[in-house]
């Protein structure tokens, strides 16, 4: 007996080139189960973004023509693409609805405010263009001059991905300023003649040349809008809210090792199930049964 899954169908809205050049966008994603529980358990020190690699490898089934799809792949995503797949990967786990608390910014008040919404109603926006690299143009203003004088006002860059997450963010707990630099430095892949892996291209830039380039980036990338409107019933002032679906996605997702165990002992011992069997369930099927359980021991004991 193995938990019944909830297959999602979707569209990236970025997508995947392939080697060949080919766009993937259709994919299948399939709940988490207690296999990933056990993972994030066993992980707590485990990089975020190395973390989502590895489960988004395990809930998509496949992009496009490929499949299965491996950590590598799933590391080649754009950021909005794989944000995009946790979102479906929790609709997937849990359905569309999302309950959570937090308390109201205006220093005079903090009082908590609840928010309950639907993760159907988060804005995508699809990229036009699928790269894989773009180009663009500086200001004349923001032109790179090489030591002979000569400006070079030409970009050419591609967006930022999944190993680019895993790679920059031990840096952006340090230094934003320098977490931002290195992301420049793999994602800009020359400016004029000049490659990237030329030394000091990118701190040649100036301030004005890197934010015309991160407006840029903004501009062709694809987009999970993940700042939601908010209303504090106490002083009724509105203020937005920066969604954290990462951090709650596997805060949800996150148990013990000891209650897993648990929980698997449980349904071994009265169902005669598999270890495999009950850790390939998603938690709601697992814990399903085990209420069909208790309410049928209680029962049992009552008629005694």
């Amino acid at each position: 007996m193995s938990g019944l899954m909830k297959q999602i169908t979707c569209r990236l809205p970025g997508g995947y080139l392939d080697k060949a050049g080919t766009l993937h966008q259709e994919v299948d994603v399939v709940p988490l189960c207690g296999r990933d529980e056990e993972l994030l358990a066993e992980r707590r020190m485990y990089s975020s973004a190395a973390l989502v690699t590895t489960l988004l490898s395990r809930c998509v089934l496949r992009i496009g023509t490929i499949r299965p799809v491996s950590a590598e792949v799933t590391r080649e995503l754009l950021v909005a693409d794989r944000q995009f797949l946790l979102l479906r990967a929790r609709e997937a786990t849990f359905g569309d609805q999302v309950q959570a608390a937090l308390y109201c910014p205006w220093p005079d008040c903090g009082k908590s405010v609840d928010i309950d919404f639907s993760t159907k109603n988060i804005p995508i926006r699809e990229s036009v263009e699928k790269g894989p690299t773009y180009s663009m143009e500086l200001s004349l203003e923001a032109s790179l001059k090489d030591a002979n004088g000569k400006e070079y006002r030409e970009v050419v860059f591609r967006l930022p991905n999944g190993g680019d997450q895993e790679a920059i963010l031990p840096l952006l707990k340090e230094n934003e300023a320098t977490a931002f630099a290195a992301l420049l430095e793999r994602c800009v892949l020359s400016v004029g003649p000049l490659k990237t892996l030329d030394d000091g291209l990118i701190s040649s830039l100036s301030p004005l040349a890197r934010m015309e380039i991160e407006r840029e980036m903004q501009l062709v990338t694809p987009k999970v809008e993940l700042t939601m409107g908010a209303t504090c019933p106490e002083c009724e002032r509105e203020f937005a809210v920066p969604f954290d679906l990462q951090d709650f996605f596997f805060g949800e997702l996150r148990t013990s090792t000891d209650l897993l165990r648990r929980e698997v002992h449980y349904l071994a011992y009265h169902y005669h199930w598999s270890e495999r069997e009950i850790m390939e369930m998603t938690r709601d099927k697992r814990r399903a049964y085990i209420d069909v359980l208790v309410d049928e021991i209680e029962r049992l004991n009552n008629a005694v």
